[in-house]
């Protein structure tokens, strides 16, 4: 067999391990090693295996996983999310769908300061969707702005995907985060724009009562400082100090973690053993991360050795498919294995084969990690994976609300998010032009 039939082969046997079910990064070691055996020996595999576990894991980059994903988790313990869409609700009071609308912004600034997706999906299931609720809105579009607008914590900066994709397409993590912030706001208004399209075009899937006017309690210019002052000041730690200038990556993860830990603390919301427990919970969310990075760096180089990305290339962009072709079916390919697989997962399966094609395509790789985390994210909200729609449902616990209802009312916004496919691919320069400063 050549290189590129046993690189094949992998790919085959990868596949046909994760659908028996065995863990995605297990299967990822195991084919790959069989392949390099085949290609060279076992003695070349082996010593492969122990180059790849040092050269993935020494990086001083990596820590920042462990620290964005405990102010995350402190985040989202503090009631945090619950002042920001307070605040939102305020000033969307007398807006036609106000509460969608809210809860699609109050979502957007959560996810610069988490981001983790199904922590926002968790936190505003039980905060945005009792009061949509009681104002008249349905269950069905409720649970589905949440779930739509959920999927901004993953574009929006910090994001653990962005840290992911950075690493496997060698690009820097700070030009990553700053090229979702022109995508995240596009999508922040797509989202507003498909919410109030839905209350006007077709208000029975949007209301069960219409009301409007204010809702909830009114709120003071004191009130509004005192719960908006912990959000600005964890948004102007975080991004302020990584766009200044004056942190980077790392550093912004470790002021953010500390100011997320006094916000807990300051607010009595966090015991001992609630902390232990985040810790724990932390660990345990860095290690798998971590070993998927091993395992995706081990499967890009088992690749490499085997000739087919070059030769998949060539094929892909001197044939009639051409670069957008490719784009296309890239991009049709995540949003399909979205359906059954988590989003690192398939850019872990996906990226080593599809980046060196799209360097060949000569497209800008800050931009196609954007496309990318994109088009991941509607894995999100698409039957039978779906994890946003799942988080929801066991966030609220209701026997009564339909797992089939949360998808239905999260359709519109995967529409949302493939017209802000279509917008990128048109205009680039809304991802890349931050970046490139």
């Amino acid at each position: 067999m050549t290189g590129i039939e046993i690189g094949i082969a992998a790919i085959a046997v990868l596949l046909l391990l994760i659908l028996l079910g065995m863990p995605i990064g297990v299967a990822m070691m195991a084919s790959s090693f069989g392949a390099v055996a085949f290609i060279r020996n076992e003695t070349v595999a082996l010593r492969m295996l122990g180059s790849v576990a040092n050269d993935s894991l020494e990086e001083y980059l990596f820590a920042i996983v462990p620290l964005f994903v405990l102010m995350g988790l402190l985040v989202t313990i503090s009631g945090v999310g619950k002042d920001t869409f307070d605040i939102f609700e305020r000033m969307l009071r007398r807006v036609k769908a106000g509460l969608g609308i809210a809860t699609v912004f109050a979502n957007a600034v959560f996810a610069s300061i988490t981001g983790i997706s199904v922590a926002s999906a968790s936190v505003f299931s039980r905060i945005a969707v009792p009061e949509m609720t009681r104002h008249g809105y349905t269950r069905k579009f409720s649970t589905g702005v949440v779930a739509g607008s959920s999927v901004l914590g993953m574009l929006i900066p910090p994001s653990l995907l962005m840290v992911v994709y950075a690493v496997l397409a060698e690009e820097s993590v700070g030009r990553m985060f700053l090229s979702g912030v022109g995508p995240g706001i596009l999508l922040s208004i797509l989202f507003a724009f498909t919410i109030l399209l839905l209350a006007w075009w077709k208000p029975g899937f949007v209301y069960v009562e219409e009301r409007r006017g204010a809702v909830g309690e009114a709120m003071g210019a004191a009130d509004m400082l005192r719960k908006g002052s912990p959000i600005v000041m964890l948004v102007l730690v975080v991004l302020g100090g990584l766009y200044g200038g004056f942190l980077n990556p790392t550093e912004a993860g470790a002021m953010g973690a500390l100011g997320a830990l006094l916000i807990a603390l300051l607010r009595r919301s966090l015991t001992r053993s609630r902390f232990w427990s985040l810790l724990v919970e932390t660990g345990q969310i860095t290690v798998s991360v971590l070993f998927l990075i091993v395992a995706a760096t081990f499967f890009s180089r088992m690749l490499a050795m085997s000739g087919l990305p070059t030769a998949l290339a060539e094929f892909l962009i001197g044939g009639t498919l051409g670069p957008y072709g490719f784009l296309i079916l890239f991009l049709a390919l995540v949003i399909v294995m979205g359906c059954f697989i988590d989003s690192i997962s398939i850019m872990l399966i996906l990226l080593p084969i599809a980046l060196p094609v799209a360097k060949a395509a000569g497209f800008d790789l800050i931009w196609f990690g954007v496309m990318t985390v994109v088009a991941v994210e509607i894995g999100l909200l698409t039957p039978p994976f779906g994890l946003s729609v799942y988080t929801i449902k066991s966030s609220i616990d209701d026997r009564t609300l339909k797992v089939g209802d949360i998808f239905r009312g999260a359709l519109p916004f995967v529409i949302a998010m493939i017209v802000c496919l279509a917008v990128l691919t048109v205009f680039p320069g809304i991802a890349t032009w931050l970046a490139r400063l």
